[in-house]
């Protein structure tokens, strides 16, 4: 799970995950959108917690780079 407090925690997380050549969903309720996808993130909203789905194995270079993004 991934939250974000403010634009620019969803910028820098951006430039984070499109590092990788795996594909990756946030889903927030019903709302599904690329997790590579700048209006997409946006529309998720701020402070809310987002479910992030990483389609690929060996992901823990990325887990590690995201931590700080990971909801409590």
């Amino acid at each position: 799970n991934v939250t974000f407090r403010n634009p620019e925690e969803i910028l820098n997380f951006l430039s984070i995950v499109e590092k990788y050549d795996i594909a990756m969903d946030m889903i927030r309720g019903r709302l599904i959108v690329d997790a590579k996808s700048l209006l997409g993130l946006m529309n998720l909203g701020l402070n809310n917690v987002a479910e992030l789905r990483v389609y690929g194995d060996n992901c823990n270079q990325l887990r590690q780079e995201i931590s700080k993004y990971m909801a409590a």
